[in-house]
């Protein structure tokens, strides 16, 4: 299993202490009971969305392909050069 990056850290641990205070203030709970079941309830979600963060990708470049007739265009202006044989005296 990879290692956690930091954002996988910072979101998990927001997601932790938020959701735990908002289920703490909202259901207004002081068993201990309750208490457990909250931050067992608020861990869980913390590491779903720590799991669920997109973890970086490598670039892929693409390589592109020159249009049909840039390269017919480019082999018409591409100087060529000529090698003449034998002799040139025309008798």
């Amino acid at each position: 299993m990879p290692r956690p990056t930091a954002a996988q850290l910072a979101y998990g641990s927001c997601t932790v202490i938020f959701s735990t205070l908002a289920m703490l203030l909202l259901s207004q709970t002081s068993s201990g009971l309750g208490i457990a079941v909250i931050a067992a309830s608020a861990l869980a979600l913390g590491l779903l969305v720590a799991m669920t963060v997109p973890l970086p990708r490598p670039r892929i470049v693409a390589v592109r392909k020159p249009a049909p007739q840039a390269v017919e265009e480019a082999a018409a202006e591409a100087p060529v050069s000529v090698v003449a044989s034998g002799s040139s005296n025309a008798a």
